[in-house]
């Protein structure tokens, strides 16, 4: 196995209240696992994240891939001088889920000194992939007036 690529060391619990107060709070988003160079989260299928067909609304993919990515480039980033925002976003949207939970992985494509690019796959709870995504993160000088969150 290989070292973790992250430089901020942080529990999946931790990662979750990250979200409070946040559109990943109010959608229910929850870290679930950390690997050395993986994150996943879960996301549910319900009333808050479908779309009026009943079934999940394509833009809650997204928010939940840029969630993933984003906490993953913010694991990264050493200190808090830094922020990463997000560049670049895209879904390919392959199949409905109707309810249960929604799963995402997020990988490293390229993490530089100023650009993160992440591949985060989601999945139904049978395993079923439900959409791909890629986020392009910029790292760029933290502003002063931006809420810092916890190292």
């Amino acid at each position: 196995m290989s070292d973790p690529i992250w430089k901020k060391k942080l529990s999946c619990e931790e990662l979750t209240r990250t979200q409070d107060g946040t559109l990943g709070g109010h959608v229910g988003i929850e870290f679930i696992e950390i690997g050395s160079d993986y994150i996943r989260a879960r996301m549910p299928v319900d009333e808050r994240t479908f779309q009026p067909m009943g079934i999940l609304h394509g833009g809650a993919s997204v928010a939940l891939a840029e969630t993933i990515g984003s906490v993953a480039s913010f694991l990264c980033i050493e200190g808090t001088a830094k922020a990463a925002v997000g560049l670049e976003v895209n879904a390919n949207h392959l199949r409905p889920a109707t309810g249960g939970w929604v799963y995402g992985r997020c990988t490293p494509i390229h993490v530089g000194r100023t650009t993160h690019v992440w591949q985060i796959e989601l999945s139904d709870e049978q395993g079923r992939r439900t959409c791909v995504s890629r986020l392009t993160m910029a790292v760029i000088d933290r502003p002063p007036q931006w809420r810092r969150p916890r190292d």
